[in-house]
């Protein structure tokens, strides 16, 4: 801890002081991609709205052609959802002010589960800006390669 500006210390200590006061650490890439992970866990699983807005800015951008616009475009269309959506990362990786993060969402209503790419720009901790590309998960008979398109197992 830094010394209180109105005692004597040694000037080096002071010095120090001074330096780590000056600067503010930025959070780690492990810090953004938890923060993004926690975010979609208490908005898509969770459903705690009112917890899941202090992940999102105010003046969130949507790029997605599937959510309308704003955190309450987002937040609108997820309320809209039936209560069996559930959201699961494989991969997640930080750059920079970028989170990119490889999922599946399942449980929407829809035939197959969507495996999505979400990249997700950070400012001052929050989530400030997405795109997104998703496709329908293919079975074992769909999918060309033979692998999975999401972790090890195909869909059941």
């Amino acid at each position: 801890m830094c010394p209180a500006s109105n005692v004597h210390y040694h000037p080096a200590l002071v010095s120090k002081c001074r330096i780590a006061m000056a600067t503010p650490t930025k959070p780690s890439s492990e810090d953004r991609v938890q923060a993004v992970l926690n975010a979609f866990d208490t908005l898509f699983n969770k459903r705690d709205y009112a917890s899941a807005e202090r992940f999102w800015s105010p003046r969130y951008i949507q790029h997605s052609a599937h959510i309308p616009p704003g955190r309450d475009g987002l937040f609108g269309l997820v309320k809209s959802l039936p209560a069996t959506l559930r959201y699961e990362n494989h991969i997640a990786a930080a750059t920079g002010d970028f989170v990119i993060l490889h999922g599946r969402f399942s449980g929407h209503g829809l035939p197959a589960a969507w495996v999505v790419a979400d990249i997700v720009r950070m400012e001052d901790g929050v989530l400030a800006e997405h795109w997104d590309v998703i496709q329908d998960e293919a079975t074992r008979e769909q999918s060309r390669s033979g692998l999975p398109m999401f972790g090890d197992k195909f869909p059941a």
